[in-house]
C-alpha cells in the first residue's frame, strides 16, 4: 500500500515463486496507485466512483494495454510458459506503473519492446491522491489531450476547444503548469543522466538510475536492475541520486520555491 517496494528477501517477491502472493500483492499495488478520495466515496456507497473517474479508466487501460504487450513478447518471442507469462506481466508492469518496485523476474532479460515499455511507466506513475510516485497520470493524460486540441487547432483555426478530464475543464492556467512540471522533470532527468555518466557508468545505468530515482521507483535498469542494487556507485553518483529522490518525493515545485529568495523575504 506504500509502494515502496521493501521486501526482505534479496530476490523481492519472486523469492517466493507464488501466484497466490503475486495476484494478492497486484491487487493491493493498483488499489494504492488510484486517487484515495476514490477508495472513501466507494466506501460511503458509491461504488461506481472508479468507473466514473476518466484518469482512474486512463489508469487501468495502460495496465492492460502494458501488460498485453509485454505478455505478446514473453510468449511468442521469449518462449515463457502460458501459464507463468500473464501473471509475470501484469506483476511487473503493475508494480512499474506505480512505482512499487517489486520484482518477479528479470525484466533486463525480456524483449526491448518490454523494457521499454517499462521505462516508460517509470516517468508515467500512479494517479494524483495516491501513494505512487513519478509525474502522475492526471498530468500524462492532460498533456495528451492537449497536444490533440493543438493538432485540431491546426486544422480549424477558429474552432474554441477545451481541454477536458471526464466532465471537469482543466483551465489553460493549469495545464500550463503541468507543462512547466513536464519540461522541468525532462530536464532534471537530463542533467542526472549526464552527471551520472560523468562518473563513468555506462549509457543504460545512469538512465536508469535517474529514471528510477527520480520516480521513486527503485530498480532500475543496467547495472541497478531489479536483480543488482546501487552500493557500487560511486558516492557522489549516491548523493546525486538522493537528492533526485527528494525533489521527485516532493514533486519538484516545493523544492524550488524552497531555494527561491523571495519565498524567505515573505
Amino acid at each position: 500500500m506504500a509502494t515502496g517496494g521493501f521486501s526482505t528477501k534479496n530476490s523481492s517477491i519472486g523469492y517466493y515463486n507464488s501466484a497466490y502472493i503475486d495476484y494478492i500483492i497486484i491487487i493491493f499495488m493498483i488499489i494504492a496507485g488510484i486517487n484515495f478520495s476514490l477508495h472513501y466515496r466507494v466506501i460511503r456507497g458509491d461504488i461506481m466512483s472508479y468507473w466514473h473517474s476518466a484518469v482512474t479508466k486512463f489508469f487501468i487501460g495502460l495496465l492492460g494495454f502494458g501488460t498485453i504487450l509485454i505478455s505478446y513478447d514473453l510468449f511468442f518471442m521469449r518462449g515463457y510458459p502460458l501459464e507463468s507469462t500473464f501473471q509475470k506481466s501484469i506483476f511487473q508492469a503493475v508494480s512499474i506503473l506505480t512505482t512499487t518496485g517489486y520484482g518477479t523476474d528479470d525484466y533486463e532479460k525480456w524483449g526491448y519492446s518490454s523494457q521499454l515499455i517499462l521505462f516508460i511507466f517509470m516517468f508515467l506513475g500512479g494517479c494524483a491522491g495516491s501513494t505512487g510516485g513519478a509525474m502522475k497520470i492526471i498530468r500524462t493524460l492532460v498533456l495528451l489531450k492537449f497536444g490533440l486540441n493543438e493538432v485540431k487547432r491546426l486544422l480549424h483555426p477558429n474552432a474554441v476547444l477545451h481541454i477536458r478530464v471526464g466532465n471537469k475543464t482543466v483551465p489553460r492556467e493549469i495545464v500550463g503548469n503541468i507543462a512547466g512540471f513536464f519540461l522541468i522533470y525532462i530536464a532534471l532527468f537530463i542533467g542526472g543522466v549526464l552527471c551520472m555518466s560523468l562518473l563513468g557508468l555506462d549509457f543504460m545505468t545512469a538512465f536508469g538510475s535517474v529514471a528510477a530515482c527520480i520516480g521513486n521507483i527503485g530498480p532500475g535498469f543496467g547495472n541497478v536492475g531489479p536483480t543488482e542494487n546501487y552500493a557500487h556507485l560511486p558516492v557522489v553518483g549516491k548523493w546525486i541520486l538522493s537528492v533526485l529522490m527528494l525533489v521527485g518525493r516532493l514533486e519538484i515545485y516545493p523544492v524550488i520555491i524552497f531555494f527561491v529568495p523571495i519565498f524567505w523575504k515573505k
